[in-house]
């Protein structure tokens, strides 16, 4: 079975329209969410006090300051005086000109904007020394002292990284340490006993813990735009416990392992715009913190609007969690392209993480050579924690999405003793793939309009489910069955103006069905 996509389908779906054609269509936003500028759908929650940073009319050339190109000359005491001299005249803009400058870390301040221009390439040193000594920063959702990120802020206001040119990280130097990481195993154990944080010290090759690129922790009105970013050696954009956080037009190409592209970690009202991703992990991936040190920190990821992107590779397109203890919550993400992603949608925990995830939202998304369309599972890790800390996906919304050549195309697996999964909605959605939708233990379940191509049979196949509707759908031709609902656990199962007359089987229970699970409107049958 294909799915044929006509041009009317096309249009329908949004694969030929560009963003400016998709915001000129769009309603405008009102109300607090209106300070997001030229949104092509109305955010469907508030972002208060949402501004990015302003800088002064002064500029600070680098060369001012002893800094020499060519690639061999370090210029990290340069960069770091050009910055404080910034920094102290109140403000303005650090300028990297064209040519390649070869430095160590680069620690910004307040009211600063670092703008590499174009033909300008910041090369990041590969020595290990060169980024000690350690500082305060967050990696793998736990808060601890170890190398310093590469681009870092802590408790800064008013902070940027603009401009057309290069980041190259060098991670090539990093990445062998994914295997051999004991520090790591280290730093997760410090936070499950809440081992106080001063005493959670890295920084040696032996520990093997590696920074990430850019992390800018415990600051206010954050914009990173322009640039291109290459090589980093673990996650690569990491804003921490931020808030007022802007990425636009950001190109992030990168194959080493834990190579997230863009991750906002505890963040509040962040707006991802119109960035390009190609890494070997996440390409854009929503964080709250680890277990027992994000329940400390306690704040969640929240007011995040994702859109116009588009992804090549990389593990997930939009990804939450599986760090996500303190929540995720209010999230758009619409306009979107993801290809080649192992997952278009990804929403991934397991227990003992804890949290909620909920409140998303995403509209005119196009997918193409994924692995799996949509994805969300509490069985993120074979071995569960603490299973009294269980999260819970809830009120996940999901219109206007077409994707071919996928693998699967809808996978939601919770867990039995609980509502896990809870008041998940998709509208509108066309999808071609080998093997259909498969839910287990998710309640309040809701298809309309979800026309689904798989090669394999069943079309949809329900465990343990309850208070499903499946509404105006149809069965592609040559489908064996369009439904397969198995488990004891089944109830509410209902089907509404669906169309099975081209089905071999129409629905299928199970023996340990209850009888009067499934109802079917006789009409269609």
């Amino acid at each position: 079975m294909t799915m044929k996509l006509t041009r009317r389908s096309v249009l329908r779906w949004g694969l030929s329209l560009s963003a400016a054609a998709v915001a000129r269509r769009a309603p405008a936003a009102t109300g607090p969410s209106a300070a997001v500028a030229a949104a092509p759908i109305a955010i469907p929650f508030d972002m208060p006090g949402f501004k990015e940073p302003a800088f002064p009319d002064r500029t600070f050339a680098v060369t001012d300051f002893g800094a020499r190109p060519g690639g061999t000359a370090m210029n990290t005491r340069a960069i770091a005086e050009a910055i404080a001299a910034c920094a102290r005249a109140g403000g303005g803009r650090v300028l990297v000109p064209a040519g390649v400058w070869r430095t160590g870390p680069i620690h910004l301040k307040s009211n600063v904007d670092l703008h590499v221009a174009e033909g300008a390439e910041l090369r990041f040193s590969d020595r290990f020394d060169d980024y000690l000594p350690v500082v305060y920063m967050q990696r793998g959702g736990v808060r601890c002292y170890n190398y310093s990120p590469l681009i870092y802020a802590r408790r800064c206001t008013n902070v940027a990284v603009t401009g057309a040119g290069t980041l190259n990280g060098q991670g090539q130097a990093w990445w062998p340490w994914k295997n051999r990481q004991p520090g790591m195993e280290r730093l997760f154990a410090m936070g499950a006993r809440q081992i106080p944080v001063e005493q959670r010290v890295f920084g040696t090759e032996a520990d093997g813990v590696r920074p990430c690129f850019i992390q800018p922790i415990d600051c206010a009105n954050v914009l990173l735009e322009d640039f291109t970013l290459i090589n980093g050696p673990s996650w690569n954009i990491h804003p921490v416990t931020c808030e007022n956080v802007t990425v636009r037009r950001v190109r992030v190409t990168t194959m080493g392992p834990n190579n997230d592209g863009i991750d906002p970690d505890s963040c509040r009202n962040v707006i991802v715009e119109d960035c390009f991703l190609d890494t070997g992990d996440d390409c854009i991936c929503l964080k709250a913190g680890r277990n027992e040190d994000g329940w400390a920190v306690g704040k969640p990821c929240e007011n995040v609007v994702v859109r116009r992107c588009r992804t090549r590779r990389g593990h997930g397109g939009i990804v939450f969690g599986s760090e996500m203890s303190a929540g995720i919550r209010n999230v758009l993400v619409h306009d979107c392209r993801f290809e080649g992603t192992q997952r278009g949608i990804r929403i991934k925990s397991l227990p003992g993480r804890g949290g909620a995830i909920e409140n998303l939202w995403f509209r005119n998304l196009v997918m193409d050579g994924v692995g799996a369309a949509i994805h969300l599972t509490l069985r993120y890790a074979r071995t569960p924690n603490d299973a009294d800390a269980m999260p819970v996906f809830r009120n996940v919304h999901v219109r206007d999405l077409a994707c071919t050549n996928a693998r699967v195309a809808v996978e939601m697996l919770g867990l039995p003793g609980g509502d896990y999964i809870d008041n998940v909605t998709l509208d509108d959605v066309a999808i071609a793939s080998v093997a259909g939708l498969q839910a287990e233990h998710v309640r309040r379940l809701r298809l309309t309009r979800v026309d689904l191509s798989p090669s394999k049979s069943p079309v949809m196949r329900l465990r343990d489910c309850r208070d499903v509707a499946i509404e105006q759908s149809k069965c592609p031709e040559g489908a064996d069955v369009f439904l397969q609902v198995d488990g004891a656990a089944s109830e509410n199962i209902r089907l509404d103006e669906v169309d099975l007359s081209k089905a071999a089987r129409g629905v299928v229970a199970g023996s340990d069905v209850p009888a009067g699970a499934v109802v079917t409107a006789p009409s269609r049958l």
